[in-house]
């Protein structure tokens, strides 16, 4: 610690020798006995002395403080105004790094609530694969069916890792987007014909966005309502400078409709239903604010679910 004090106030004495070695080149030039030179020497180095042990009592007391404070109020006894400024400084940078832990702890619980909620979705088919293998009543068509709904709610969170950590992975171009309900129709074709669900298909729309982050909503949202249709049911797909999606399924409750886009929400019929992570639609609405394209869901109980996806208004 003394030479880092010496290193600290290394300039004061410095300059100390500096004005020695002034005073001496005079006492020289001009003849001066150099008794006297000695004896205002001896008497600075000794006031040099006592100061110094002074100022390093101080020194230790303050690096003592600020390698052992826990509490910005520890530091109350440094008063001068450089260390009030880094007192402040301190104070700062404490909250910052307070306010991150906090943010890291309330992310590392909601990733930890997604986990538990993917994890018990993850299930339902893993179960559904179990007793058909212990009942020996495995077709291919069932199987085909419980693997692509393990298939998608992989993806999807994979898809939740990659979108959260990189919301700026988009390439533009433009898109016919009937080809894209397809392509996702022919995927869920499996799971609508298990249903007896009838999808019709009309229109088109051309619009510039992101192909792969579009696919993705849409699929959610198509996933959506096959999953929560009536056997035998009908969803429509209509395009015309935007995309509407009705069902005839079990629809959503009234006051479950402004909480839809909130991360880890699944309403009462996700309950229900135990098929929903929340996720889903968190990540639609996300990816579409990205893509300049604005979502409107409007549905009622056992009538079904209209959702629209539009360009975004433009104020």
């Amino acid at each position: 610690m003394i030479r880092s004090f010496f290193k600290e106030y290394r300039i004061w004495y410095l300059q100390f020798l500096l004005l020695i070695g002034l005073y001496l080149l005079v006492f020289y030039l001009y003849h001066l006995p150099l008794i006297y030179f000695l004896t205002a020497s001896l008497i600075s180095l000794s006031v040099i002395a006592v100061v110094t042990i002074l100022t390093y009592l101080k020194f230790r007391k303050k690096i003592e403080i600020l390698q052992e404070f826990i509490y910005v109020t520890e530091l109350e006894g440094l008063e001068k105004p450089s260390e009030k400024a880094y007192r402040k400084l301190i104070k700062t940078l404490m909250l910052n790094h307070h306010e991150s832990l906090h943010q890291e702890k309330r992310k590392y619980e909601e990733l930890d609530a997604i986990i538990k909620i993917w994890s018990h979705q993850m299930k339902i088919p893993l179960s559904a694969l179990s007793l058909m293998v212990q009942t020996n009543q495995v077709s291919s068509h069932d199987l085909q069916n419980q693997l692509l709904y393990l298939e998608n709610y992989l993806n999807q969170l994979l898809s939740y890792f990659k979108f959260t950590q990189n919301k700026d992975d988009f390439r533009f171009e433009l898109i016919e987007v009937s080809s894209i309900i397809k392509s996702i129709l022919k995927e869920m074709s499996p799971i609508c014909f298990s249903k007896d669900i009838s999808i019709k298909l009309t229109g088109n729309w051309q619009v510039v966005s992101d192909k792969k982050w579009l696919r993705f909503a849409l699929l959610q949202v198509i996933d959506n309502a096959i999953k929560y249709s009536y056997r035998g049911g009908q969803i429509r797909i209509e395009l015309k400078y935007s995309v509407t999606i009705s069902d005839n399924g079990i629809g959503i409750l009234e006051e479950d409709l402004p909480r839809l886009f909130e991360e880890g929400f699944t309403g009462y019929n996700g309950h229900e239903h135990q098929k929903a992570t929340g996720l889903g639609l968190f990540m639609t609405k996300n990816i579409l604010n990205q893509l300049n394209l604005d979502i409107k869901i409007d549905s009622r109980i056992d009538k079904g679910t209209d959702v629209v996806i539009s360009p975004a208004e433009r104020f």
